[in-house]
């Protein structure tokens, strides 16, 4: 099983967890995060109808199996997932997975946290939110950039 996916149709997210879990006596605690497209645009409910999500292929995919490896550096992990989806999402899709497998809950919270702060913030990924008033890309958050440093990690959205 790969370990990072993008991928436009959706995915289920107990076959994906199994899959994680497949031959591992070892595992002891299975964290998992799984983000669907709202309907806030800035704040305000009902504004947004889709969402479409492009990325730029092979650069995505390494960066995230990058930022695997620097989990697996952290934190005593035996697994992670991490399947991202593009293309035009409705409201309530699901967007992304990641999963984490290993002997403790501690471990396995705290990876699959790091690893959605670095998804949020590093990952080649553009987001555009459709609304009543038009497309219009979506701009990198603070609150983001501040749930990244906390692993001692500067983003890369930062304008100095």
């Amino acid at each position: 099983m790969p370990r990072v996916s993008i991928q436009t149709q959706d995915f289920d997210v107990s076959t994906e967890l199994a899959a994680l879990r497949a031959g591992q006596g070892n595992v002891g605690a299975v964290c998992c995060f799984v983000g669907t497209v709202r309907d806030h645009a800035q704040g305000v409910a009902g504004q947004v109808s889709a969402m479409e999500l492009e990325h730029y292929p092979g650069m995505t995919e390494a960066s995230i199996e990058a930022m695997i490896d620097e989990a697996h550096r952290r934190f005593d992990i035996l697994g992670a997932r991490v399947i991202h989806r593009v293309g035009v999402l409705q409201t309530l899709d699901q967007i992304v997975l990641v999963a984490v497998t290993s002997k403790h809950r501690g471990q396995s919270f705290q990876a699959c946290e790091f690893l959605m702060d670095y998804l949020k913030t590093q990952a080649p990924f553009w987001k555009k939110e459709i609304t009543p008033e038009g497309a219009q890309w979506v701009d990198a958050r603070v609150s983001d950039d501040e749930a990244l440093a906390r692993w001692g990690i500067a983003s890369r959205n930062t304008v100095a």
